[in-house]
């Protein structure tokens, strides 16, 4: 399969309550705290991608997604693949999705060492990238309003 020009991030979140709670991986090979991401393969919509990935990496089918308006841009020279996308390639776009589940357990792939449901301040100080904490605090804003949108 051949990789398209972008990414998607994920963010699994369940309702607790009047709580909201995220699930966030352990990836593997980079030792760092994020949600699920991934890139575009063949014509696949974002949409398509979001659920894909979902699948891949932590087991979850036919759950409701949301679009988030969260993009941001990645350096092309941070996926090997890059040299496929040409050499006028210099970003590419990463955008947010979120996930409503309700099953507590996640069936995590190998790109993950461990899971964690977590609350929004944790979630916060364990996040490394910055769109991943931007998108998070989108999709608290848009709970929050009861504007999560068109379900996907």
């Amino acid at each position: 399969m051949a990789r398209a020009k972008f990414q998607v991030l994920v963010i699994p979140f369940k309702r607790d309550g009047e709580k909201i709670k995220f699930c966030m991986f352990h990836r593997t090979h980079m030792k760092l705290w994020q949600f699920i991401a991934g890139g575009g393969e063949d014509n696949e919509t974002k949409i398509e991608a979001a659920k894909r990935e979902a699948f891949e990496e932590a087991g979850i089918r036919g759950n409701v997604f949301y679009e988030l308006d969260t993009c941001c841009s990645i350096p092309a020279n941070c996926f090997k693949e890059s040299i496929n996308w040409g050499d006028e390639c210099f970003v590419v776009p990463e955008y947010a999705f979120a996930v409503e589940i309700n099953e507590e357990n996640i069936a995590i792939s190998h790109e993950h060492s461990k899971y964690e449901w977590v609350d929004y301040d944790t979630a916060i100080s364990n996040l490394r990238y910055d769109s991943n904490k931007v998108a998070l605090g989108e999709l608290v804003a848009r709970i929050d309003r009861n504007l999560l949108g068109k379900e996907l």
